[in-house]
């Protein structure tokens, strides 16, 4: 491993990321940092990589290349004015939306063995839906995150998930999968030449813990776990020097691309396995909507009406006290001037303020960005809030949900092999019996909640053309139920319904025989009658 640290191959990759985690952060300071503004970085928490201003000679060129080199962002301040620049955070509420889409809503884990499923779904109710939903919206921001699987038996009774951020790891993929990657901690910076880092290497079966000591730029040398408090606790744990094995031989971190491909590392071997930020391709959209909403409110101080006063109109508070206008007054002390002259001893100046053609522009900018980024106006309240039904609602929100179908698609197989070395280590390190190591299927639910006249219209119509059964029925009305419910539905549905059988009529006569009836009763009402009379002409017997 070279000194240098971070990685010289990794320095083009963190300087865009740290652009993006300007945007996402939302502070201006940060981003006249990173764009080479005269501002002065934020204080980052000391985990952070040091930020710098990234040089693009081209600023400091004159004429129009200079200027274009310069964005919104980097044009210095003036010497002797205020920094007038205003930060509308579109940025972070894409990311917001993103993680919104796809983790609003607790996510349903299932297995063929039923002790499994119950074992996941103790770990969905440990904080999980927190912590993934952080994880995405790192991702939207920063184009993709780490989740590394944590335990510790004097913290919990189960493994738990947590979040590495992506410019804090040097990842090593094999043919796009990942099978290493190593995490790294600041522990100790006096803020000059001593940087204390944490190295924690993740390879199937075994996790390695280093210390080094070194500088702002360079790793430095190896130091004992023991010398430092954050690491201690690792000292007694490892084997072999530096390795903890974790008693499972699979991976226990994972990396989640936001969506791939990257394009602008498609072709450099670092980045090419690296997802793309929400924010790529749109960062100078994101600096002119900041340039319209600091305009339109340099429109708003300029339009404060302001009043200009002939001396002769001002009161005087004595001599060396200065002198001022009493705009409360409704009536002022009549001067002399000339009437020849034409000037008003009173001026008003007041700027218009051009609201329309800045909401415009902002709209505008605003609706490209979100566009451009894969998400539907809709979304952001950029439409009318109306009365919709569920499938318009779904229309006008298709390309947010295209995305977040497509960003599903990278978040599945990763969260899925965690579970599987989560439900792994809980046998492995507390002896759970009774529950088997996999992967889980991960099912997302639906956005947006189906509109239950239009689901009964739907089962309807397909049981009209006998292309549904009864169980599927069941699923398609209750689509969050599990198999075992919507078996116990089937059968009360069975049980309340006649059977078939007893809905057909009992045998009847036939229309002949209905015909011939009446004629044969009458017959034998006569004969009755022929044997009455019969019988009493008949002789007695003893």
């Amino acid at each position: 491993m070279a000194d240098a640290w971070p990685p010289p191959e990794l320095a083009d990759i963190h300087d865009r990321m740290a652009i993006w985690a300007a945007w996402w952060s939302g502070e201006p300071d940060d981003l006249e940092a990173v764009y080479g503004g005269n501002g002065v970085a934020s204080v980052r928490p000391p985990n952070w990589p040091r930020r710098r201003p990234l040089n693009r000679p081209s600023q400091y060129k004159g004429g129009i290349v200079g200027a274009l080199a310069r964005m919104f962002w980097g044009r210095p301040v003036s010497e002797g004015e205020l920094r007038a620049k205003l930060h509308l955070p579109i940025a972070s509420d894409i990311s917001a939306v993103s993680a919104n889409l796809l983790f609003a809503d607790p996510l349903t884990l299932k297995t063929p063995d039923k002790a499994t499923t119950e074992r996941l779904q103790k770990f969905q109710d440990d904080g999980m839906q927190a912590t993934l939903r952080e994880a995405a919206e790192t991702a939207s921001a920063l184009g993709g995150v780490y989740l590394r699987t944590s335990w510790d038996k004097a913290i919990s009774d189960r493994p738990w998930l947590s979040v590495v951020q992506p410019d804090c790891a040097i990842p090593r993929f094999r043919y796009g999968r990942l099978r290493e990657v190593t995490f790294w901690t600041v522990i100790e910076d006096d803020g000059q030449q001593r940087v204390v880092r944490h190295l924690e290497t993740h390879q199937p079966g075994v996790i390695r813990h280093q210390v080094y000591v070194g500088t702002p730029t360079t790793l430095g040398r190896l130091a004992p776990l023991g010398d430092f408090e954050d690491t201690e606790p690792f000292a007694s744990l490892v084997q072999d020097g530096d390795a903890i094995p974790t008693g499972i031989d699979l991976l226990t971190a994972g990396y989640v691309p936001n969506i791939r491909p990257n394009r602008i590392w498609r072709a450099y071997p670092p980045g090419v396995n690296l997802g793309r930020s929400d924010y790529q391709g749109v960062e100078a959209l994101m600096d002119s909507l900041d340039e319209v909403w600091s305009s339109w409110m340099r429109d708003i101080r300029l339009g404060k009406a302001r009043i200009f006063a002939d001396r002769a109109m001002l009161e005087s508070e004595g001599r060396g006290q200065g002198a001022y206008l009493d705009l409360d007054r409704e009536a002022f002390t009549p001067v002399d001037i000339n009437p020849m002259s034409g000037q008003s001893m009173i001026n008003e100046v007041q700027f218009s303020i051009r609201v329309q053609e800045h909401e415009d522009s902002a709209r505008a900018l605003t609706e490209a960005i979100v566009r451009s980024a894969g998400y539907s106006a809709q979304s952001f309240g950029l439409v009318g809030d109306v009365a919709l039904t569920a499938t318009e609602v779904t229309a006008r929100k298709e390309q947010s949900f295209q995305t977040k179908a497509h960003k599903i698609t990278y978040v599945r197989p990763t969260l899925g092999n965690l579970y599987h070395a989560m439900l792994a280590l809980d046998e492995a390190v507390w002896n759970r019996r009774g529950i088997r190591p996999q992967v889980p299927d991960i099912e997302w639910p639906p956005g947006i909640t189906p509109d239950p006249a239009d689901t009964a219209q739907t089962v309807s119509l397909l049981v009209s053309a006998r292309a549904v059964s009864l169980q599927t029925r069941v699923e398609m009305v209750h689509p969050d139920w599990d198999e075992p419910r919507v078996a116990e539905e089937v059968k009360r549905i069975q049980a309340e319904t006649p059977s078939p059988l007893d809905q057909i009529p009992a045998p009847g006569p036939s229309p002949q025989e209905n015909d011939a009836r009446p004629a044969a009763q009458g017959l034998a009402e006569q004969d009755a009658e022929r044997l009455l009379r019969e019988g009493d002409r008949a002789p007695a017997h003893t």
